[in-house]
């Protein structure tokens, strides 16, 4: 777990007795004009450890992954890697990266382009080897500036495991690939993890660090709001999901007044029965099924159940920012 608020104390001990930290963030805050990207940012990460990095637009995800490979300097604080400086680590071989941004070199074949970054690192593999891992064998003659979308991430994929990484950093690593090519992606990020190495990959598709990371670190205005499993972060956001029918008509405002409400959603059942389905997120689900009855309503097909990452991941960041504007309006 991390040493920032959200892990505990047992956890901090435990690590500190372990193997030391591959990533370590120290009061790091790195400001654009008055954009403050990151914000006293504290954070470990460690051997083994798959990690999602997860926060809205804007939450500093770049920033902080720049900062970490060395592309960016930190206004305050300090970033190390392996216990030294980002450049220094990277130099060494010690970290692979798969970015977003920056286009890939055209005019080269794939196998030519894969061929440069494996002699160019100090530990590099096998040239087949990178290319079967990627799953760009069949394409290795075709022109880089002649491939799709999904392939073009695939070949990236390939320019950061071309050597023996300790450490390797994914942003949006699955974007444009198919359901097959992300299915093999993630086998080999699971290998990568069973060596030993760390992987840290950032993403939209929550679904993918519900079930790959084994931690989850929830980025918000440059700070981190949560950080620890997938289970964790859903109990963090406290709210269950409530699903049920009720038969039309109903008053929707004295749903709206239902207690320990956090949303309220009403549609139309799809079954042509003359009932409405309301979903609802409650901090005590009990109550507000209770008070659902204790308004007369009878509920049909009625649902309790936990909520997913990506509603977890909403109810935090929804909460967060209420909580900013609060401050904000008693600053004025």
């Amino acid at each position: 777990m991390t040493t920032t608020a959200t892990g505990t104390s047992a956890d901090t001990a435990a690590h500190r007795a372990g193997p030391a930290p591959v990533v370590s963030f120290q009061q790091v805050s790195k400001s654009y004009g008055a954009v403050r990207a990151v914000a006293d940012l504290n954070l470990e990460l460690y051997p083994g450890e798959t990690v999602a990095l997860l926060g809205p637009n804007g939450a500093g995800k770049s920033s902080t992954l720049d900062l970490l490979l060395g592309l960016r300097k930190a206004d305050t604080g300090t970033v190390s890697l392996f216990g030294t400086t980002p450049q220094r680590a990277i130099e060494q071989g010690k970290a692979g990266a798969m970015l977003q941004s920056g286009g890939l070199m055209e005019g080269v074949k794939v196998k030519e382009l894969v061929r440069l970054a494996r002699d160019l690192h100090p530990h590099g593999y096998p040239l087949d080897e990178i290319l079967a891992t990627a799953g760009i064998t069949d394409i290795a003659d075709r022109m880089v500036d002649k491939l799709s979308g999904g392939q073009e991430q695939k070949v990236r994929f390939a320019l950061a495991t071309a050597g023996a990484n300790d450490l390797i950093v994914l942003d949006e690593p699955t974007t444009g690939m198919d359901v097959s090519a992300r299915q093999t992606f993630w086998g080999a990020m699971r290998e990568q993890a069973r060596q030993g190495r760390t992987v840290l990959f950032a993403t939209h598709y929550l679904e993918e660090a519900d079930e790959i990371a084994d931690r989850v670190i929830v980025l918000h205005r440059g700070r981190v709001l949560a950080d620890g499993t997938s289970a964790e972060i859903k109990a963090k956001a406290g709210a269950r999901r409530v699903t049920f029918d009720l038969e039309e008509p109903f008053d929707r405002g004295a749903l709206d007044g239902l207690p320990f409400l956090t949303s309220l959603g009403v549609s139309e059942s799809g079954s042509g029965s003359g009932r409405r389905t309301v979903r609802i997120q409650s901090q005590d689900a009990d109550a507000t099924v209770h008070a659902v009855y204790g308004l007369g309503l009878y509920p049909h097909n009625l649902e309790v159940a936990g909520l997913g990452l990506e509603q977890a991941f909403i109810a935090i960041t929804t909460a967060s920012d209420a909580t900013a504007g609060t401050a904000e309006e008693a600053a004025r």
